[in-house]
Parts: structure tokens; sequence; C-alpha cells
């Protein structure tokens, strides 16, 4: 009987190592996220400027008239509250559809089949919507100037609550995205949280002229220590305390991404 040729096992290659950051495939994400929303420009960017001088429109125009609010014109009032809307609710809806149309086009699988670990996700999906909020309200900032020109008082401040909504609404959509198992679930949370806050946190109006209880419940509102932050940045006055919106900020920016990272580590609705 003759010899039986040997076979030799053919074994997949071993995985790549990626000591520290894996720096390509977190470039890689981001990249994937900023397309997203650059693809449907329409819709993502044009959009939002659109509702934003329409509310300018009807606010400045057919309200505001020539009124004062805290020593400056009503729309340079109204301008940075706008502006801060649209880089809420952007930097939300990014990291919040990503994730809930992967999970209806079963692409999660996509996420947590490459070499990254829960942290790089994070950064990469938190990143992608913290840049489409604060592109967004750039081009906000540009098209309102042309009916109102706010001072620019203190721009640290502009910066610092900026990048930090833009950060709290990029890991409020991850959490909302990884939850959600149908777009019905992602409309309760933007029509009875998002909007609700927003609107009631003082973007239209001095807090102080609210009657009780609602002048005390605002103060209650994160949202509302954003806006008034970001609107100290260009007019130099702030309704409520600014070292309680400093430190709110820094604070709910650290709680949420720990939850996220949990969320990531543990393949909250993603493995199962």
């Amino acid at each position: 009987m003759k010899d039986m040729p040997l076979i030799e096992a053919v074994l997949p290659p071993p995985a790549r190592e990626y000591p520290g950051i894996n720096w390509i495939g977190l470039q890689t994400l981001y990249v994937r996220e900023v397309r997203r929303f650059f693809k449907v420009g329409m819709q993502t960017l044009a959009a939002p400027v659109v509702t934003a001088l329409l509310y300018m429109l009807v606010f400045v125009v057919a309200v505001g008239g020539g009124r004062e609010v805290h020593g400056v014109a009503y729309g340079a009032f109204v301008a940075p509250g706008l502006i801060m809307m649209q880089i809420l609710s952007n930097a939300f809806a990014n990291s919040s559809s990503s994730l809930l149309q992967g999970k209806f086009n079963g692409l999660m699988g996509d996420f947590v089949t490459p070499p990254l670990s829960p942290l790089e996700l994070l950064i990469g999906f938190s990143a992608g919507a913290a840049t489409r909020g604060l592109f967004v309200g750039a081009i906000s900032a540009v098209a309102v100037w042309f009916f109102a020109r706010p001072p620019i008082e203190e721009p640290w401040a502009i910066v610092y609550f900026g990048v930090g909504a833009a950060m709290i609404m990029g890991f409020l959509g991850i959490m909302a995205g990884l939850w959600a198992e149908k777009f019905d679930h992602m409309a309760t949370v933007t029509n009875f949280v998002i909007m609700p806050m927003t609107f009631l946190s003082g973007t239209f109006y001095l807090v102080e002229r609210l009657p009780e209880p609602f002048r005390t419940l605002s103060k209650f509102n994160p949202f509302f220590y954003l806006i008034d932050g970001f609107r100290y940045g260009f007019i130099g006055r702030a309704e409520g305390s600014l070292a309680i919106g400093v430190s709110l900020t820094a604070a709910i920016v650290l709680v949420f991404g720990a939850i996220c990272f949990w969320m990531f580590k543990t393949g909250y609705k993603i493995k199962t």
C-alpha cells in the first residue's frame, strides 16, 4: 500500500495586533460617520440652516421688534440659542441614526467584528456626532449673522459650551441608538425629551420672567446651562451660575461617556 500523502493543516492567518490605539480603525469609523451626513447634505446641513432662519424670521422680525434683552437687541439674544439648538439636535441625530440604521440593516456586526475596542467605538461615534453638530452650528451662525450681529465677549465660553454640548448629545445619541429597537422609540426620545428640554431652556426668552414653579424647574434643566453659558460667550451676560454650568457640563460629559463605554463593553443590544 502506497504511502498516503501528508496533509498539512491550513490555519487562518493570526489576528492582527494593534498595540495601544487602533488608529487605522478609529480613523475609518470617524470618516464613515462624517461621510454619512455629507452624502445627504440637503437633509443634514441645509435643512437645519433653513430652520434656524425661519426661527429668526418669526421670533425676531415678527415678535422681537426693536426690543432689547440684557442690554442687547433681541436678535442678538436669540441667535446664540438658535445656534446651540442646531448643535444639540444634529449631534444627537448623527450617532442615534447611525446605530439604529445599523440595527435595521444588519450592520451591527461591522462595528464589533473589526479590532476596535469599546473606547475606540465610543470615540469614533461621538467624534462623528460632535463634528456634525459643530459644523451645522457654524453654518447656522453664518446664516443668522445677517439678521443679528451678536458681539463676541468671551470666546472661551463659546468653545467650551459648544464642544461640551456636542459631546453630551453625541453620547446621548449613542445611548438612544443602542437602546431603541424601532424608529418609534427614537421619536419618543426626540419629541418627549430633547425638544421639550430645548424649548424650555430659555432659548427665546429670559427664564427669570417665567412664573413659579417653572422658573425654579428650569434651573434643573441641563440644557438651560448649556444655552446660557453659550450665550454668555456672545453677550457677556448669564442668567444662571456660570460656575455651575461649567461644572455640570464636565460632569455630564464624564457620566454619559462612562455609560456609553459600558454599553459598548458589555455589547448592550449589540451582541444579543
